[in-house]
């Protein structure tokens, strides 16, 4: 089936479910970070396998949900709860699939967030920093192939992928929680296997802070289809090479789980000034 009929009836199936207004405000939240979703109220929830062409999650931390609601501020804003990724065997058109349904539902504005290995020696695991631009290292592009003119143009600008006014409102967010916020290039890999140290070496020395295996292709998909797109990395861990010890799933979910209440408040906030 071709991917405009596929949208429009994915798009049409979760209107249906959805009770009340939709919002224009959405996020995605990866790993460990799903329990911003679980704090909104009047929500209605849809697990992914009840939504047409939507893949299941099969990672630790991604609880695989589409979640309508509205947060602590009274801010009305849908959530993907979890995320799937590519090197769970799926294409880069499946991954980016939820980002382009979004367009279709009346989103204006999506958040993407994501647990990242941090390459900048001034931070920390558990430090929370806005994505203000990317390196895409996957070998791969969601928009390769034919182009899919009723999304966007063949040779899209990506100078403001990550909106330099949602990035303003992120930090002035971070100031009404109290919350000192940097920014970082976020450099995004295949996976699923951890960087090697000579690695991040040379991610460091291309300029980037934090790297992960999410987000780019999502960044790229929702930006060709006219989202305006904003980005947070919950650094969980200091890359390979940069710490004591090695890298384990199981510790980078709980070092999010021990900023969660920052990055609840936090996007509370952002998600108020969108």
């Amino acid at each position: 089936m071709e991917l405009q009929k596929r949208l429009e009836e994915t798009a049409k199936a979760i209107k249906e479910r959805i009770q009340g207004e939709l919002p224009t405000s959405a996020v995605t939240l990866g790993s460990g970070l799903g329990e911003f979703a679980d704090k909104l109220t009047e929500k209605t929830i849809i697990p992914y396998n009840e939504i047409p062409h939507f893949h299941g999650t099969s990672v630790v931390g991604h609880a695989g949900q589409l979640v309508v609601g509205t947060t602590s501020k009274g801010t009305r804003v849908l959530a993907l709860q979890g995320r799937i990724h590519a090197y769970e065997g799926h294409s880069f058109e499946e991954v980016v699939f939820p980002t382009r349904v979004l367009k279709g539902l009346g989103i204006k504005n999506l958040l993407l967030t994501n647990a990242s290995g941090g390459m900048n020696p001034k931070h920390k695991a558990g430090d929370l920093v806005i994505i203000k631009d990317h390196l895409n290292l996957t070998g791969n592009n969601p928009l390769f192939g034919p182009n899919h003119e009723f999304l966007g143009p063949r040779f899209p600008d990506m100078t403001h992928t990550y909106d330099p006014k949602l990035r303003e409102a992120i930090k002035e967010a971070a100031k009404e929680v109290g919350y000192n916020i940097t920014e970082g290039v976020y450099v995004g890999v295949l996976g699923p296997s951890y960087e090697t140290p000579a690695e991040i070496k040379m991610y460091q020395t291309l300029g980037g802070d934090m790297v992960g295996m999410s987000t780019v292709a999502e960044a790229i998909a929702g930006h060709h289809c006219g989202l305006k797109m904003a980005g947070i990395s919950c650094i969980t861990n200091m890359a390979a090479g940069l710490g004591a010890t090695e890298l384990d799933h199981a510790d980078i979910k709980e070092e999010a789980n021990k900023v969660k209440d920052t990055f609840i408040n936090l996007l509370n906030s952002s998600l108020s000034h969108f």
